[in-house]
């Protein structure tokens, strides 16, 4: 079988790039090894964790209406309708690509893919039967897996990476997390409103390794009241499995510890599905880290593959992937198209919320870039204080000779909607007077955004800072 252009994944990336090219005419195949459309995203991480992460909002503000006087009683978790809804939210959404699918004359070879040439792949079908497909072009999409530490696979179903977290067999009694990332930080919160006794385990100093100081602050200390206990600067010496549940080896400021959980959830990153599927069998040129090389039109060494997404490079996110896909296709459409994005918004999905976008203060303080910094308190906001959330924070970074607005950081419940403004302003090149003279709805909270760029020329109305750098602005 011949195609004019293979797509090799099925996520958020390789969708995308499918159906944008068959809107353009393109005759496309996807390639897909699971049943459904939607990838890790959709599958086994961004969607259902999310869902999860909404239930365990809503146990959480029950809980905090105490403070207005409203009194609930203590939830009752059906872990199994918890499960069911999860998957049914995922079925609406895997469904609706079907359907798209269809209606777009995309056409899907399901089965594991390995490269075979440059230009083609043999499709391993579940049924044992195998196709071999030749192309023109393939945007490989392979997308990412939870990384494994091979010390830790000890063969016990009680050590669970983020897909088996999901899952939701149970609520255990008690939960270690191994790694203060995201991933783990976002299941811990799951598990912790569901009931579980959550404890996490993080190598280096802080949580969220990399991010924003400014931003983790109010996360760390929220996350203090509802994990019990939160290990750093820690190392998970082993594993051991004693029936009834894991023992944990520690090796820490404490000395060397250990403790008993009932489940232990393994998360430390992701890595790129490079491997394993003949790449070398191709001119794809990989990194040392597993990533694809590409260059700004995502095209690799192979004149015939171009690659998007998780498995061609940091950050391993699903707009990137996206855009990264519809660029392939515009380039193989013809079309003078680059990604080079001035800003790619990352998000938090904990509560509160951390959300940024561009340059952030220690990338700034790494690089020796002179960086301005406005930082705009949310307890100086109105809508923060009816909500009784206020220890959320709008941050921006600015040029100090032309004003430009570098990055924008934000900490609290629904930072990642409001992250998209941020994004906006640094790619179009707005200034933080933009920004400021901006006019913003009264009360939101997205009009801290604006009021952090008031407060960057010292004319903030809530908070009092005036401006006295040398030139007097």
């Amino acid at each position: 079988m011949h195609a004019p252009l293979v797509v090799l994944g099925g996520g958020p990336g390789g969708y995308a790039a499918a159906f944008m090219a068959a809107d353009l005419g393109l005759d496309v195949t996807l390639v897909e090894k699971d049943p459904r459309l939607g990838g890790t995203c959709l599958l086994r991480g961004c969607i259902p964790s999310k869902a999860l992460l909404h239930v365990g909002r809503v146990v959480a503000e029950a809980r905090e209406m105490e403070d207005w006087g409203v009194r609930f009683a203590a939830p009752t978790i059906d872990i199994d309708a918890v499960r069911t809804r999860k998957e049914k939210v995922i079925n609406a959404l895997t469904g609706g690509l079907g359907q798209l699918a269809r209606r777009r004359n995309v056409q899907i070879v399901q089965g594991e893919a390995r490269f075979t040439a440059s230009n083609t792949l043999e499709v391993a079908a579940a049924d044992g039967g195998s196709q071999t497909l030749t192309y023109d072009h393939c945007i490989l999409a392979s997308g990412s897996r939870p990384a494994r530490i091979p010390a830790f696979d000890i063969g016990s179903p009680r050590v669970m990476d983020s897909t088996g977290a999901l899952e939701l067999a149970d609520v255990p009694e008690s939960l270690l997390v191994i790694g203060g990332g995201y991933i783990g930080l976002e299941m811990g919160t799951v598990y912790a409103e569901l009931g579980s006794r959550v404890s996490v385990v993080e190598l280096t100093d802080g949580l969220l390794p990399g991010a924003d100081r400014d931003l983790v602050k109010p996360l760390q200390k929220r996350l203090g009241n509802l994990f019990e206990a939160i290990r750093l600067e820690t190392k998970v010496v082993r594993l051991e499995d004693r029936g009834d549940g894991v023992e944990v080896f520690f090796s820490g400021p404490e000395g060397e510890t250990s403790q008993v959980f009932s489940r232990v959830l393994v998360a430390v990153g992701r890595r790129p599905n490079s491997d394993g599927i003949g790449l070398e069998q191709t001119g794809v040129v990989v990194d040392a880290k597993g990533f694809v090389e590409v260059d700004a039109q995502q095209r690799t060494a192979d004149p015939h593959i171009l690659a998007i997404g998780d498995v061609c490079g940091e950050p391993m996110l699903a707009h990137r992937a996206s855009h990264q896909g519809k660029v392939a296709v515009e380039v193989l459409h013809g079309e003078p198209a680059l990604f080079e994005p001035r800003a790619i918004p990352a998000v938090v999905f904990t509560d509160p919320e951390i959300a940024w976008a561009g340059l952030t203060e220690q990338e700034a303080a790494a690089t020796g870039r002179e960086v301005d910094v406005s930082r705009y308190p949310w307890a100086a906001s109105g809508r923060a204080h009816a909500l009784g959330r206020t220890d959320g924070l709008t941050k921006i970074l600015v040029d100090p000779e032309t004003d430009a607005v570098l990055g924008v950081g934000i900490v609290g419940p629904g930072a990642g909607e409001l992250i998209a403004e941020g994004a906006l302003a640094i790619e179009m090149g707005c200034s933080a007077r933009d920004l400021s003279e901006t006019i913003h709805p009264h009360p939101t909270l997205g009009e801290t955004v604006a009021f952090s760029a008031e407060n960057y020329f010292g004319v903030a109305t809530e908070i009092y800072r005036p401006r006295t750098d040398a030139a007097g602005r």
